[in-house]
């Protein structure tokens, strides 16, 4: 039996499912397996609540996205507030890494910290 990926609707891989004789081999040689450096980031510590999680997972949006929903907001809303366009605010929740100074106006909209709208 050959090992098995399980894919999320998208496509993309989540889970691996091995022969059981392969598991075995792998748990027995963890004396042999090699440490990974790991270097400590500022955003460690960094949380985000588990509804706006939900809402970027059932919804398919991105984590800007989701706080806008979860403060129950309008991209339109969110325009009139920061005094910019319906359109500029879908581009900010399109790109994947927003500029920090769109992410602290947001977090000051939204009542969160910049970190906790970086991906």
């Amino acid at each position: 039996m050959a090992t098995q990926i399980i894919r999320n609707d998208k496509g993309e891989p989540q889970y691996a499912v091995v022969p059981y004789d392969e598991y075995e081999r792998l748990i027995k040689a963890k004396d042999e397996w090699e440490d990974v450096p790991y270097t400590p980031s500022k955003y460690d510590d960094v949380t985000v609540p588990n509804a706006v999680i939900n809402i970027m997972v059932n919804q398919d949006v991105s984590i800007l996205a989701a706080w806008r929903i979860y403060r129950d907001l309008s991209q339109y809303d969110v325009a009139e507030k920061l005094g910019t366009t319906q359109s500029t605010v879908s581009q900010w929740e399109a790109s994947e890494r927003p500029q920090k100074r769109t992410r602290e106006k947001l977090a000051t909209l939204y009542n969160c910290t910049a970190e906790q709208l970086i991906p």
